[in-house]
Order: structure tokens, then sequence, then C-alpha cells
């Protein structure tokens, strides 16, 4: 009886959807939340008996914001918002503003594959820098043995994998060294690709091809999602946080760092955190939607408008509850506050979709 009433309460939710009619609708980005997102819309096409199911192409942040711009996409997923020139050059070319919707949180960690240890090393950002542009090459370097005095350490060569493709999870973890290395900053600096400087490196498409190449080979280096890491049982080590502690990635440290004001479009990095308690590299993951949805070419109907905005209001409430079992955090409160003030601003041909759902 329950599972009819939820399911009774979702169609509902589609406010308009024919009960006979089904709607699929299409998405691209970022891997960093693929694992929840499948999760999400597996969960959502029971309860709405398939009326509603959703194609998301993992394909790594740079490559959804590109299809998200071209319009071949209902939506677009991505780790870091659009930036102010896409934002400005969305709104010139549609009409539209662009919206950025938080939607999980998630962290990424520093993978990597050393046999036989028994706890997590300790990193610090600026070890981490000087490992990714190649001035620590061995495991046994004094600069990583001084941060883990108990460990017995390899000789071994250090090989760093990093993201080949257009990537989210490449511009908060490059984000986050930028901020504690000044010499990273200089060098590199932030982005969805940069030129990684480490001679010994290797690249990998998503999120899962970085974990695989790490998993396989010996003395590897990577940044993952902490979900792939859990997923794939490889180490991950503790960060060092703006207050000096050695912090594992988990539910609490990643909430911690989100614990922040928000600004209204809710575009901000959660790298570095000040918090006592929080991960230093921690993420909101955002679903990139037009506000006028007819802007948008993907779009063909009403029915599909009013599909996806019950979709989003249900991802940012109800299907929060999905995330934790994978290692993504909740939206705190007054992130879900900034997503839905969000998705009620959505429009389809002048109807105020977004407030009519939202305020159900």
């Amino acid at each position: 009886m329950k599972k009819l009433l939820a399911t009774a309460v979702a169609a509902a939710a589609l406010s308009g959807l024919a009960s006979a009619q089904s709607v699929n609708l299409t998405g691209a980005g970022a891997t960093f939340p693929f694992p929840i997102l499948a999760k999400y819309f597996d969960e959502y096409a029971k309860l709405t008996n398939s009326q509603v199911r959703v194609n998301y192409q993992s394909i790594g942040s740079g490559g959804g914001q590109r299809q998200f711009i071209e319009q071949t996409v209902h939506f677009g997923a991505s780790d870091n918002p659009l930036n102010d020139q896409q934002m400005a050059e969305i709104r010139k070319n549609t009409g539209s503003a662009a919206l950025n919707i938080p939607f999980v949180l998630g962290a990424v960690v520093p993978t990597y594959n050393l046999p036989g240890l028994a706890k997590p090393l300790n990193f610090t950002g600026e070890v981490l820098a000087d490992i990714f542009l190649g001035n620590i090459k061995t495991w046994n370097d004094p600069a990583i043995a001084k941060l883990n005095p108990d460990v017995k350490l390899p000789p071994l060569p250090i090989t760093v994998v990093h993201r080949s493709d257009g990537s989210g999870t490449t511009f908060v973890w490059t984000d986050y060294l930028s901020k504690v290395s000044p010499e990273w900053a200089q060098k590199v600096g932030r982005g969805n690709s940069v030129d990684w400087k480490a001679p010994n490196k290797v690249g990998a498409r998503g999120n899962e091809g970085v974990a695989g190449v790490v998993r396989q080979t010996p003395g590897a280096i990577g940044y993952n999602e902490v979900t792939y890491a859990v997923q794939n049982k490889i180490a991950y080590g503790a960060v060092q946080n703006k207050a000096g502690r050695f912090v594992l990635a988990d539910l609490p440290s990643i909430s911690s760092a989100a614990n922040v004001p928000l600004p209204g479009d809710a575009r901000i990095s959660l790298t570095n955190t000040a918090a006592p308690d929080g991960y230093p590299v921690a993420s909101f993951s955002y679903l990139l939607v037009y506000e006028k949805l007819e802007a948008n070419k993907a779009f063909k109907s009403e029915a599909e408008a009013r599909a996806f905005v019950g979709l989003l209001k249900w991802l940012v409430t109800d299907g929060q509850k999905f995330n934790e079992p994978l290692t993504y955090g909740r939206l705190p409160g007054v992130a879900q506050q900034r997503a839905l003030a969000l998705i009620a601003r959505i429009t389809y041909q002048g109807k105020p979709l977004g407030k009519e759902i939202v305020g159900r």
C-alpha cells in the first residue's frame, strides 16, 4: 500500500503528464556523481511506473557543459558550475539564463596503489602539489615520510594518473591545489583540463578510468571521487585541512565543508574549507538547466518540461535519501533551499512550471 501511495504521489508531482504517455529525458556530463545519478534515475523510473526515464551519458563535466550549450541534451551535469563568461554567452545566444542547481555533495580523494600498507597515508596540499608537479618522484621521499613516520614507505617510483578528458573532478582537484600551492597556481592553475607537469604520468578517461589504472599500477597515485575509491576498494589518503588536521573523507567531513553561506546562484568553491572538521577537497555537483526550457532545442513539448521539473524537485528533496549509502552527502538545508529557489524560476513558453511544481 505504501509503495502504491508513493507512486501516486510521484505521478501527481509530474503535474499534467498524461497517464498513458512516457517521457524520455537525456543528460550528459560529470562522472563524479554518476553512481548516485544512476541510482536516482533507476528509483524514479520505478516510482513513476516507467513514465519518466532518463538516459545519462557519463562523459565528464567538460563534455556535459559542451552538450548542454549545444542543446543536444535536456540537462548537463558538472562538478564545477558554469563560469561568468559561459553564463553571459548563454544568455546572449539563447535569451535564457543558465541555472546551476546543486544536487549532491562529494569529495575528491588521493587514491594510490601501495601494497602492504595497513592504514591510510597522510598528505598535505603542498606535498600533493609537489607529487603532481613531479617534484616528488618516489614514495620514500622525505616529504612523504615526514608526514607518515610510522609507515615503511617503499622506494617505488610514483606514477601520476590523471584525467585525459575534460573533467569537473580535475577542476575540483586543481582548484584545491591552486589554493594551497603558489607553484601549482603559477605553473598549472585550475581547469577541467590542465597541462600536467609530472614526467611519469598516465592519462585515463573518467573516474572509472583513473580508478582502473591506479588499481592496476603499483606505485600509482591518482584522484577520484570517494565513491569510486570505496566501490573499487582502492586505498585513499587523509588530507590536512586549513585547521591542521589530517581528515579522511567521510560523510561528516564532507558535509562540514559545505556548511557555508551560499550566493543566490549557488555557484561556489568548497575547497580548502576553514571548517575545523571539514575535508578540504569537497564539492557540490550541479545540474545545468535553462531557465526558459523552450530555449533548449532538446525540449519538444510541455509534457517533457513538466516531467523534467518534477524530476528536479524530487532529486533535491526525496531523492536525497539515496545519497549517503553511496558516500555522497545530502544537500545542507541552505543548499536545498537555494536549489528549490532556482528550480522555481524555470518556465516553459511563459508558463511558471517551476513555481507551480515546487509550490506543491
